[in-house]
């Protein structure tokens, strides 16, 4: 199992901590205090854990993190990135969630903008607009352009964006992730055809969430 490169400081803080709070604590035997950052060093190497993930051979859209769908919704005017109608399909991610994040098809990164923003509970309606986000659009291999949109939530409260415009990814391949609980939102052609629903769980890298009409 790999662990994410950014929560490598979070992980040596809490292990650094258990061992001070054991040795400060042993002549007094009361070192048990230690078992509350153990428990939180343990969390955080659960929490950054990137697992391997099978692409699916099969034509389509993937998803681009780990959760379960929080809307579907369509048509939606982006008036900012994309410029046209689009279909947006939204993934909540609880702190549970593997939170690194993939790469919906294979493509050219065209744009990647941080917009600072509010906190809301990432399930919130206005979460996308109003929160803490980093957009990037990806110019998939047919041509098509879609919109990936990281947006922080009340406990997440940085979105981590690894790639830069002109970056080649491949279909699955990961490009960041957010921090503790959050959303991301994808922003698709019209004409795609979704695959998921309301409710779904999804894995990121491996889950078709919706495909481009005569696609195989």
């Amino acid at each position: 199992m790999k662990i994410a490169p950014e929560g490598i400081p979070f992980i040596g803080f809490f292990f650094v901590l258990t061992g001070i709070v054991f040795f400060a604590l042993s002549a007094r035997h009361t070192m048990y205090w230690a078992l509350i950052p153990l428990a939180l060093t343990l969390f955080m190497v659960y929490f950054f854990r990137d697992p391997e993930r099978m692409v699916p051979a099969e034509a389509g859209y993937i998803s681009p993190a780990d959760g379960k769908v929080l809307l579907v919704d369509e048509p939606v005017d982006d008036t900012v990135f994309l410029k046209r109608n689009v279909k947006m399909l939204s993934i909540f991610m609880s702190p549970l969630n593997v939170h690194i994040n993939r790469a919906p098809c294979a493509g050219t990164v065209r744009l990647v903008k941080h917009k600072p923003g509010s906190f809301k509970a990432a399930y919130h309606k206005e979460a996308p607009w109003k929160n803490e986000s980093t957009s990037m659009v990806l110019e998939c291999g047919s041509g098509q352009e879609l919109l990936v949109r990281q947006v922080a939530g009340a406990l997440a409260r940085r979105t981590v964006c690894r790639v830069k415009p002109g970056d080649r990814l491949e279909r699955g391949e990961r490009y960041g992730l957010i921090k503790f609980s959050s959303r991301v939102d994808v922003y698709l052609p019209l004409e795609a055809e979704v695959l998921v629903k309301v409710g779904q769980k999804v894995k990121a890298g491996e889950t078709l969430i919706a495909r481009m009409p005569g696609e195989r």
